[in-house]
């Protein structure tokens, strides 16, 4: 047993500085005195400096971050309504197929996906860039939003939605009045989820893209070929920042939801 016990700790220590060195290294080296990105050679935070006069990379950061507000806002919109449809409205004509729509981004290959719809912006003669970009990201996120809030709404308890009802709510007031709140954290969790898988994006973008719209995961792949700079590894050491502090904000936010919930759950049965 104690032999088992070993072995599990060594594999998920292995596993863990499999996934995490790579993003710990990349920290580090961010913080090289050298330019040298293989050569540490003291600490320092020039390269986030110079970052700031690099207006390529601040350009591609800001799309880059435009697209991913806007594409994870309109993805968890549609994506809860998706889920509300699936699990409130389990007999309708087409649900099969609708069902088929919103999860065929889930298992089909990046590749595929951005090839479909840049075809699709040609036949249609919609100029790529900014908003094709965009329209893109909507798409393939919006059934990762729709996942999450589906596996919270399958167990909400429908007869407070009831209740309301009875009490003359309207069927749109008892939804944001009663069903919104309960389901918000994992409508919040979906919006980080999208805004990250948008942030991260390289093939889809890589397609769908025109003139004046480059992300920065696209920049960062174009100057990795020619060469990693410090400054590479700085702005890439924000975004994980940036993305850990969502991620952190959102775990707090849902427990804090649960807790809220199952507070509100004891004092109405205590009633």
């Amino acid at each position: 047993m104690g032999n088992w016990s070993r072995f599990n700790i060594a594999s998920i220590v292995l596993g863990f500085g499999f996934l995490y060195l790579p993003i710990v290294l990349l920290v580090i080296f961010s913080f090289n005195e050298s330019k040298l990105v293989t050569v540490w050679a003291g600490f320092s935070t020039k390269w986030y400096a110079q970052l700031w006069h690099n207006q390529a990379l601040l350009d591609a950061a800001w799309v880059t971050i435009r697209v991913a507000l806007i594409s994870a806002t309109c993805a968890t919109v549609l994506g809860t309504l998706a889920a509300l449809a699936l699990v409130r409205y389990t007999r309708f004509r087409g649900r099969m197929l609708f069902s088929g729509m919103v999860y065929a981004p889930l298992v089909m290959p990046e590749v595929i996906t951005g090839l479909s719809l840049l075809l699709l912006f040609v036949a249609i003669g919609l100029d790529r860039g900014f908003w094709t970009i965009t329209l893109a990201h909507i798409t393939f996120t919006m059934c990762f939003v729709a996942v999450v809030v589906q596996s919270r709404l399958l167990s909400f308890d429908q007869s407070i939605e009831e209740a309301a009802l009875d009490l003359g709510a309207t069927p749109v007031r008892t939804f944001f009045a009663i069903t919104l709140p309960v389901i918000a954290p994992a409508v919040f969790s979906g919006w980080v989820l999208a805004f990250t898988l948008s942030l991260d994006d390289l093939v889809i973008s890589s397609f769908t893209t025109g003139p004046g719209a480059t992300t920065l995961p696209m920049k960062i792949y174009s100057q990795v070929r020619l060469g990693v700079t410090p400054e590479i590894n700085a702005i890439c050491t924000i975004l994980i920042g940036i993305v850990a502090i969502g991620v952190v904000v959102a775990s707090v936010v849902t427990k804090q939801r649960e807790a809220q919930r199952e507070r509100d759950e004891r004092a109405a049965f205590a009633q």
